[in-house]
């Protein structure tokens, strides 16, 4: 008998150790945050300090080709959440996007809760507004946050018309919102303790509105009151980095955390956000609006200070951290990710050979792994060489027909895949235009 329980105990302790080694997943997503709003970049301007945003990428990799799968907030959300093109849905725009898609559809909280993980989000979910589309409906075990729109007051979290949740209910909460999600993070990272967990940090820092605690305020001095908010805003944003990395190292769980750092889409202009050295901002599918911070950290596993050249899209999370965390998906389900640890390791030069976006709306872009990339608005496509031309500032249509015919074959075959989408047009035409222009003079 006593060898019995000294066989269970010991295969119980095997177990629990096993359980223990499967990484915690920790993925961070700004909102908004310019390229160069981040004290890494060489180009940041004097006020932007960003020291613990700094050191967590210092902790790892740099993915210096780090893009999003939409430029504005709900698309790469949706990309983010489910591994492919959110296209594929028949989702391109934010309002769509913001709406959600049928719960059948699996999110990467799904497989990762099918494989033994808790599951937390605390944050801007931006992908569905009903109780079926809440996050504890779609594999997440904990919701703190907010499921509307966009944007949310920072300070006012006792709304009821733009309710904070907790789970599926509404509850009236004190604070500055940036904070407040990071002591539930926090308390999340904490509990779960011991145990293999995903957590997904989705701050609505730095979006609209422009808010901050007067005195953060206070302590820039840009000549832009704007701007300064901007920074009071960012600040409490890298704070909260800061402490959540910190309660890793605090709790033993550091070396075995796998962390994603990443901004939703390029800075956002009316914010007065800076994407030096890129053309454009948010909104646009140009590299200031795609091309965003994207951060890797694994201490252990991946090689501190390094960096990564190989072009990577925001969707390549969710089968990089099924990958390392020893989650199956189905070969029915049909990803468009790629798992990016080949690359951080060396191993691969190319993950794919294309990056396609697409707004409904008259907007397109198509990048190549070797940096050639067309640009489309209603109607005008400009190609670039980003290897030689990182601004966007010397179109080349037409100077590299061979280059600009194939990179146009592959959007083509891409976009023939996709369904119509839900509202908008796959394609511009002036007929699309001027419809859209007739809908705009009825509702004034």
């Amino acid at each position: 008998m006593l060898k019995i329980l000294i066989f269970v105990a010991f295969t119980l302790s095997f177990l629990v150790n096993a359980e223990q080694k499967r990484p915690n997943i920790l993925v961070i997503l700004s909102d908004d945050q310019g390229y160069a709003d981040v004290s890494l970049n060489p180009n940041h301007p004097p006020e932007v300090h960003t020291p613990n945003i700094d050191a967590l990428a210092k902790s790892g990799v740099v993915m210096t080709n780090g893009y999003t799968t939409g430029h504005v907030c709900a698309p790469t959300r949706l990309g983010m959440m489910t591994g492919r093109y959110q296209q594929r849905y028949g989702t391109y725009s934010a309002g769509v996007c913001g709406s959600g898609i049928p719960p059948e559809n699996k999110l990467i909280a799904n497989y990762m809760q099918d494989q033994g993980y808790t599951n937390g989000a605390f944050g801007k979910w931006h992908m569905g507004l009903t109780e079926e589309h809440n996050p504890v409906k779609r594999g997440f075990d904990e919701f703190f946050g907010f499921m509307g729109r966009g944007a949310h007051d920072y300070f006012d979290l006792a709304n009821t018309n733009d309710p904070i949740f907790r789970g599926i209910r509404p509850v009236e909460e004190k604070g500055y919102l940036t904070n407040r999600l990071t002591e539930e993070a926090i308390e999340f990272i904490k509990k779960h303790n011991g145990k293999p967990w995903f957590c997904y940090v989705p701050y609505n820092a730095v979006h609209s509105p422009q808010q901050a605690p007067e005195e953060d305020i206070k302590r820039y001095n840009t000549g832009n009151k704007d701007r300064d908010i901007l920074m009071a805003m960012l600040y409490h944003l890298d704070k909260g980095v800061g402490a959540i990395v910190e309660t890793l190292k605090q709790t033993s769980q550091y070396e075995n955390t796998l962390v994603f750092y990443l901004s939703d889409n390029g800075g956002s202009a009316k914010m007065v956000a800076n994407n030096t050295p890129f053309r454009g901002s948010k909104q646009y599918d140009y590299e200031g609006g795609v091309h965003v911070p994207f951060y890797v950290s694994w201490p252990g596993k991946i090689k501190a200070g390094t960096s990564c050249d190989v072009p990577v899209f925001s969707m390549d999370i969710l089968p990089t951290a099924c990958a390392v965390g020893g989650v199956d998906i189905p070969t029915t389900h049909k990803l468009d990710g790629k798992n990016i640890m080949p690359a951080i390791d060396g191993k691969t030069e190319k993950l794919r050979d294309y990056f396609f976006w697409n707004n409904s709306a008259g907007k397109w872009a198509v990048r190549s792994n070797d940096g050639w990339k067309l640009v489309g608005i209603n109607g005008k496509t400009e190609m670039f060489n980003l290897n030689e031309d990182i601004a966007e500032s010397k179109d080349l249509i037409g100077q590299y027909p061979e280059k600009q015919q194939k990179l146009l074959k592959a959007y083509q075959e891409w976009l023939a895949e996709l369904p119509e989408p839900i509202n908008g047009y796959k394609t511009w035409s002036p007929e699309m235009a001027f419809k859209k222009s007739k809908k705009k003079k009825k509702k004034k």
